[in-house]
């Protein structure tokens, strides 16, 4: 299997909130068992976040050539829009957990997004997550725990630009013709599967991967093996 695929880096993001660790511990393994190599740029801060990933695609598709680009919820849109606006730069798409198309209206994941914004602003971060910690479960509060923090005095920021920043419009992805992974997991109320498979719909060269959120909690490599899977399948479209 790994002899099929061409020397190829991919650059994967995070999602609203996260970091690059957590990127590389979904990632890594999968994409290293096909000899792909794996880059996971930091968030940049605050209001950056956005324009700053997108600068930095460009910056690493320059030093790298064509690349594999992904990423884990808002990382997904970031990475779909950047390939949509640079075809002949991307060699193909890993999304997992798209959260909407267009723009974010009332989707799961910009509410959180916004609700998470305003706890951080009124009781900081360690206040925020003591108040987001009932019923979840312990490996997302100590993910949270560790990437929010991380982002420092920019979190809020970073949390109110991802909720506003529009998606890729599925008129956008009917033309991106790359193969695309698209990874979802089937009890995700924030990263509804039904858009994973309109995004997958929409993409000419597209399947989807399903998974849980119970075996991410277990195995962080489950989500990025089913992602990782479908950019296989989509590859032989």
């Amino acid at each position: 299997m790994t002899s099929a695929i061409p020397p190829t880096t991919a650059v994967v993001l995070p999602g609203t909130g996260s970091d690059e660790v957590f990127v590389r511990s979904v990632f890594s393994g999968p994409l290293r068992a096909l000899g792909v190599r794996l880059l996971t740029p930091p968030p940049p801060p605050g209001d950056r976040l956005a324009d700053g990933y997108l600068t930095e695609l460009d910056r690493l598709s320059g030093e790298h050539g064509p690349l594999l680009v992904g990423g884990i919820s808002f990382g997904a849109h970031l990475s779909a829009e950047w390939a949509v606006r640079n075809p002949g730069r991307c060699t193909g798409l890993l999304a997992a957990l798209p959260a909407w198309n267009g723009p974010a209206g009332r989707a799961p994941a910009s509410l959180a997004a916004r609700l998470s914004a305003d706890l951080v602003a009124g009781n900081g971060v360690d206040g925020a997550l003591a108040k987001s910690s009932d019923g979840v479960p312990d490996w997302l509060s100590t993910e949270l725990g560790r990437a929010w923090r991380r982002h420092g005095e920019g979190l809020v920021a970073s949390l109110r630009t991802a909720a506003s920043h529009p998606a890729p419009s599925l008129e956008d992805l009917k033309g991106l013709d790359v193969p695309a992974g698209i990874g979802a997991c089937v009890d995700d109320p924030i990263h509804p599967v039904e858009v994973a498979r309109v995004w997958a719909d929409a993409l000419p060269r597209a399947e989807v991967g399903e998974s849980t959120l119970t075996a991410l909690g277990a195995d962080r490599e489950s989500l990025g093996r089913a992602t990782v899977l479908a950019w296989l399948k989509a590859r032989k479209r």
